[in-house]
This record gives C-alpha cells, structure tokens and sequence, in this order.
C-alpha cells in the first residue's frame, strides 16, 4: 500500500479518543466498525466556515446515511474539548475523532504541506473515504469541495 490509500485498499486502523457527547462516547477504534459501512471525514479544523458547512451537511443527510447502512466519522486534530464543543453548537449527531498526533491523518495521507497567501504550512487535506464491511476502501475523494459533496458520498454509498 502506498502512503496514499486508495479505493481497494485496506484501511488503515485507528484506536482513538472521540467526542464525549452521545454517538462519540470517548473512543473509537476502527475493528469496533467491523462489518458496518463507514463514511470516514477528514477535515481541517472545528468551528470554521467550510469546515462547519461541511459537517452540517453530514449532520443534514444522516438519516439518509443511516437508511444506506453507514455510519459517518469525523475527523481533525482538534483537541476533545474542541470536538465537544463543536458537536454541541452544531448538534451534529455523528462521532468526532480526535487526531491530535496526526497518525490517523498520516495513514491516510491527509496531512499534506499546504500553502495560504504565500506562506507554507502542514495541514489536514479535506478528504472522504468510504470503507466497506471487510475493512476496504471502496471510495475516496482529496481535496474536496464542500459544496456538494455529501450527496456525492451518499450516491456513492446507495450504490454499494
């Protein structure tokens, strides 16, 4: 597998600290989705514009996701605290991985050198992966335009 995983290939696993509020429960571990489809979300930070329309429109279409079979994961390096905060401004009613070491972010390689008005940076590429029951990746979208996006995830999840 490359440093960039792709559709068919394994997902990499991850045992990691959540959100503390409702679906969150304070940890997540990837074998714990074992046989589930999972909509795994990588974005750059809580309570920032994109960021917060991208997770509302999450947040809007989980009905949808649930009626697919899928449940939807966020993920940034925001603290625990960030995501408690974040979830419960926004009622958003999925969990919220906190990836503050950034190995989750890596293993999928989303934590790319970016570059803003000159300057560069390391930061999160807004990214989706869709994993399969077996624990594959059967879609993957970098570089993501918020608009949009959720209901090409779903199409792409109804389509499984």
């Amino acid at each position: 597998m490359t440093d960039r995983p792709d559709s068919g290939d394994k997902a990499p696993a991850f045992a990691l600290p959540t959100d503390t509020l409702g679906s969150g429960a304070g940890s997540l571990a990837m074998k714990n989705l074992k046989g589930q489809t999972v909509v795994l979300y990588f974005y750059p930070k809580d309570n920032t514009s994109g960021c917060t329309k991208q997770a509302e429109g999450f947040r809007d279409a989980i009905a949808d996701f649930t009626a697919a079979g899928a449940v939807v994961v966020g993920v940034s390096p925001d603290s625990v605290k960030s995501h408690d905060k974040f979830k419960a401004k926004f009622d958003l009613p999925f969990a919220l991985v906190s990836d503050e070491d950034k190995t989750l972010c890596q293993a999928y390689g989303v934590w790319v050198k970016k570059s803003m008005y000159g300057r560069k940076y390391m930061g999160v590429e807004r990214s989706t992966f869709i994993i399969d029951g077996k624990g594959k990746i059967c879609g993957a979208w970098r570089k993501v335009k918020v608009p949009g996006h959720v209901e090409v995830v779903l199409d792409a999840v109804k389509a499984l």
